[in-house]
């Protein structure tokens, strides 16, 4: 009797004590912070950075679409038109300032030097003619045999000649020494804002080609081919894959169970028993549905702090606004 009496109680201390273990180890486990909210991802409208007629469209409601993807693109015929013009005019300015630093040809400073002789002749004739016509008065009784007018004529004459003369000096003077520094300098800022013409068409052109910007989801197709598209306007509305976060709130009294950088585990009605790891990435520093005036212990505790529960979801299981429930671990990470 005694033996037996000993084993009902052994017995009945091992099955006290399992039981005492697995309502503690309840306890425990009921004590881990849960939190619900809801997915929130960010969301990217795109428009082109132009004003110009949709030629195509490439994307879907629903798609998924990578980094660098061409959604949709513009007509590029007025673009293409522009370039060649620029282009042309970039080949003149070149040649322009190729003309201008190679300076004066050799046969521009031989008319020149010809120029100037024919123009020392005719001074000479002239000159020659007025001292002829004032001998001539000079030594005519009483300077009848050549008026006046006629001295005035072949002086203005030798003047005129005089003129022409000092005029083709100073032409092969700069034919000799060439174009001038600054003109130089202005052909050649000249062509190089013809290459940034060029430049800055070449940049609309890659503009013309809407490309996603990270990997997402379309959400919505805003407008066709033939629309008119312009910076204003959105094209296409985009879901990004990553990063996806868990939006909760924390009331007061919880707060100081969690911390940044905290693990926790999401689960989803769609998907109960399949966790999805993440971790603490923002705690909001400031209160909402916060009181003007906080009078008694009872409004202080309905007071509730943003929690942002960062995910990794490679297989695209969560959507945006689905609800999720969050559990945190003990540790920080």
């Amino acid at each position: 009797m005694p033996k037996k009496l000993v084993l009902v109680a052994l017995v009945a201390l091992l099955l006290g004590g399992g039981v005492w273990w697995y309502l503690h180890s309840r306890e425990g486990d009921d004590k881990r912070l849960v939190l619900y909210g809801n997915v929130d991802i960010r969301q990217v409208s795109l428009a082109f950075t132009g004003s110009e007629r949709i030629a195509k469209m490439n994307v879907e409601e629903g798609d998924q679409v990578k980094a660098g993807d061409v959604l949709a693109s513009l007509d590029t015929r007025t673009l293409r038109l522009q370039i060649d013009k620029a282009q042309a005019q970039i080949a003149a300015q070149e040649q322009n300032l190729l003309r201008l630093k190679n300076g004066s040809r050799p046969e521009d400073i031989d008319r020149a030097k010809a120029q100037d002789k024919a123009a020392r002749a005719q001074l000479d004739l002239a000159n020659t003619q007025l001292r002829r016509l004032q001998n001539i008065r000079a030594n005519s009784p009483g300077g009848r045999a050549v008026s006046q007018q006629d001295i005035d004529s072949a002086t203005s004459q030798q003047k005129v000649a005089q003129a022409e003369l000092e005029d083709r000096q100073k032409s092969l003077r700069l034919a000799q020494i060439g174009p001038r520094a600054e003109d130089i300098a202005q052909a050649d800022a000249q062509l190089a804002a013809a290459r940034a013409d060029v430049a800055l068409l070449q940049h609309n052109l890659d503009e013309a080609d809407l490309k996603a910007p990270q990997n997402a989801t379309v959400r919505s197709r805003l407008l066709e081919p033939g629309d008119m598209a312009s910076p204003q306007r959105p094209v296409y509305s985009l879901a990004l894959t990553d990063p996806k976060w868990i939006r909760a709130y924390v009331s007061e009294t919880n707060l100081g169970q969690i911390k940044p950088g905290m693990k926790a585990q999401v689960f989803t009605d769609s998907h109960p028993d399949q966790a999805i790891d993440g971790h603490v990435g923002f705690i909001s520093s400031v209160a909402e549905f916060t009181p003007k005036s906080v009078q008694t212990e009872e409004l202080r505790t309905s007071l509730v702090y943003e929690v942002r529960v960062l995910v990794a979801d490679p297989d695209n299981r969560l959507r945006l606004g689905m609800p999720a429930t969050v559990r945190f671990a003990d540790e920080p990470r």
